[in-house]
């Protein structure tokens, strides 16, 4: 969107709505149309984000051109980037001190594993975490992801400069650019947990896992106790 763009006010839009359901009061629809003009709002704001996130100047230039171990042996991070100009780095919660990965970095990178393959039209996506390489192929074997590529940072100095400089085992998503051969820290996620409002789980915005989104949608929305498993009972399939 330019940033010369005049636009019709949301209120005004909204009012061009000419969606009904039956037997919806006169109440509901009056309610759903003032949303409506918020989730309008909403949709501008998230536009306005993206296109600040677009016009920040170059980060700092990589101090090192980082190793990972792949499923057919060492690679760097450069090469992670293969024949595009953007890479997009997950670092998921599955050191070596845990038992299992984590569910909720789990639940999201599910998501992703579908939409990987759209995105690598245009990006390069990879996902690294502390355990050894073995370990991190048994986990993608068991969760059937196909599209997602996992690397150890068997070292931790990809670790140590970009996600935690005390090596904990936290998420962290990096995205990185290159430009005439030299690779450029482009944007990370900085949301922390002393930054989150009360009541809420801590989190970024917007949300990367669709999970949260279509929560956000229902009647009961967030459950801020709530968390993702990695595994849940057998449901009844309908019939």
């Amino acid at each position: 969107m330019a940033d010369n763009t005049i636009l019709v006010p949301a209120v005004e839009l909204a009012a061009k709505n000419k969606a009904h359901f039956p037997s919806e009061s006169p109440e509901y629809r009056q309610a759903r149309n003032a949303l409506l003009a918020e989730e309008i709002e909403l949709r501008r704001h998230i536009e306005r984000v993206a296109a600040l996130r677009r016009t920040l100047p170059p980060g700092g230039v990589i101090p090192e051109d980082y190793t990972f171990e792949g499923q057919n042996g060492r690679v760097r991070l450069s090469q992670l980037f293969g024949d595009k100009d953007t890479l997009v780095l997950y670092s998921m919660m599955f050191g070596p001190q845990r038992e299992r990965a984590c569910p909720m970095c789990t639940a999201m990178l599910t998501s992703w594993e579908g939409t990987a393959r759209n995105l690598r039209e245009r990006v390069a996506l990879a996902i690294t975490a502390r355990s050894p390489i073995e370990r991190l192929l048994d986990f993608k074997k068991e969760r059937g992801w196909n599209n997602l590529q996992l690397y150890s940072d068997t070292k931790g100095d990809y670790t140590r400069a970009y996600v935690s400089a005390e090596d904990a085992d936290v998420p962290a998503l990096a995205i990185f650019t290159r430009r005439d051969g030299t690779i450029y820290h482009f944007w990370s996620g900085e949301m922390s947990g002393e930054m989150a409002d009360p009541g809420q789980d801590p989190r970024g915005a917007p949300d990367l896992d669709p999970l949260w989104t279509i929560f956000d949608l229902t009647p009961a929305g967030r459950d801020a106790t709530w968390y993702p498993k990695l595994e849940y009972p057998s449901l009844t399939t309908i019939k």
